[in-house]
């Protein structure tokens, strides 16, 4: 039975047995065509060709054709892979030796290690992009922001270079530096990062007071691992026993993680109602709802912006569908792909994107991303990082004013009795509303 999930940036199925102490001379008898048959066999069967460009008659002619040559070791087997795996035109489908492999299962634990960047390449422009800094990490302390363009790493040129390559370079002791050449705009610059091997609470949460006392519950979710949904629902128990009016879930920079962490979060917020679709390359489609279990009906915003990736635009766009809540800051980043993660013979791996997934309303926000109801920047300056979700930040302070508003005109619903004469209260609601449509 496949377990599907988010890993990171996109949806992963875990299927298999992963293989620890890889011995090379004993696996395969040196049979490394086997590995390479195996990846050719995924793709042929479960490949979702997103740019339109995939034809199956190239990929049977390719497999004849690195299937008849010699492999004398592992290297010459996983370069070939990645050659062949870049006929595919899909930055998302790649190859991972077992180290990687076994690091990227590391990483959906909550463990990661090296400088805590999120990492694509873009088919177009050929750049290594940065999808988003992890916070907490040292590139987020450095000041490394989502779709940071890499140069180079430690004075040697990205271009041309894959990501596993990216990441051998970044990746190494910990305690160690690494020098990144950045492009932000028509800018460069250098950062020396510290690698570091961090544990990652996905969770935080506070209670926020308003200037007139108003209690406004505030939940940060920084990536979609494998401890976030209970992190986030023990936040929110605790967070009710406080009375909070409302609350503002912060889901910026996060750049996703586990699938079913993210449809658990959403049905937190969401007691009923579509929450996502999944469409495989054979277009059957699979659809997650709420389960009836919401645990607080209370008024919400959500915090995004150019950094909330793959998980993250999951649970915004179905906040957004479902007109639970509203956005506030900026356009997502966009990456509505799902990838298969699948354990190979001699225990690499290979990510297969193999489905897209669609919003509530049947949107593909594929590299287009979602818009915010209210599209706020972020403050011109820099804020420290305990000044983040604090009325410092621009971006925050947009989203509790908005929260406001919203119970506000709740609360002044409820107080307008129809077998009464308030005029007044009915009158003022309208009034709001009819601003509030305008918006």
């Amino acid at each position: 039975m496949l377990k599907k999930k988010f890993i990171i940036l996109f949806a992963t199925t875990f299927s298999g047995l992963f293989l620890n102490n890889f011995a090379e001379a004993t696996v395969l008898n040196n049979s490394y065509k086997e590995v390479i048959d195996h990846v050719w066999q995924i793709v042929y069967r479960d490949f979702l060709d997103s740019s339109g460009k995939f034809q199956k008659s190239n990929w049977i002619n390719l497999r004849k054709k690195v299937l008849s040559k010699t492999y004398s070791d592992s290297n010459e087997a996983y370069d070939a892979i990645r050659d062949m795996l870049s006929n595919l035109n899909d930055s998302y489908t790649r190859f991972l030796e077992p180290k990687e492999f076994n690091q990227m299962r590391i990483d959906t634990s909550g463990e990661l290690t090296g400088v805590g960047i999120q990492i694509v390449k873009d088919k177009e422009s050929d750049d290594l992009i940065i999808i988003s800094p992890i916070e907490g990490t040292p590139a987020f302390d450095a000041g490394i922001k989502a779709r940071d363009k890499i140069l180079s790493i430690d004075d040697i040129s990205t271009d041309g270079m894959n990501i596993e390559d990216a990441v051998k370079l970044i990746r190494g002791q910990r305690g160690s530096k690494v020098k990144l050449e950045i492009l932000r705009g028509s800018k460069s610059f250098f950062k020396i990062l510290s690698r570091e091997k961090i544990e990652l609470k996905s969770v935080s949460s506070k209670v926020n007071e308003t200037k007139k006392g108003l209690l406004i519950g505030y939940v940060r979710i920084k990536q979609f691992n494998a401890n976030a949904s209970k992190e986030t629902r023990d936040a929110i128990k605790d967070l009710e026993t406080k009375k909070v009016a409302g609350y503002v879930l912060d889901l910026r920079s996060n750049p996703g993680g586990l699938l079913e962490s993210s449809i658990d979060i959403s049905r937190h917020f969401i007691n009923k109602g579509v929450i996502v679709s999944t469409v495989s390359k054979d277009g059957l489609k699979e659809t997650k709802k709420g389960n009836g279990q919401a645990l607080t009906k209370k008024p919400l915003v959500v915090l995004v912006n150019e950094g909330s990736a793959s998980a993250s635009e999951i649970v915004s766009g179905a906040i957004k569908d479902n007109k639970r809540g509203k956005l506030i800051g900026k356009k997502t980043f966009g990456k509505g792909l799902v990838q298969s993660m699948r354990t190979l013979v001699d225990g690499s791996g290979l990510t297969v994107t193999v489905a897209k997934y669609l919003t509530p309303n049947g949107t593909d926000i594929n590299k287009s991303g979602i818009i915010p109801d209210i599209e706020v920047k972020m403050n011109i300056n820099p804020i420290l990082q305990r000044e983040i979700g604090t009325r410092k930040d621009k971006q925050y302070r947009a989203g509790e004013k908005e929260l406001i508003n919203i119970i506000n005109r709740k609360n002044q619903i409820s107080e307008f009795k129809p077998d009464t004469t308030n005029l007044n209260a009915l009158l003022k609601v309208n009034m709001e509303d009819k601003v509030f449509l305008l918006n």
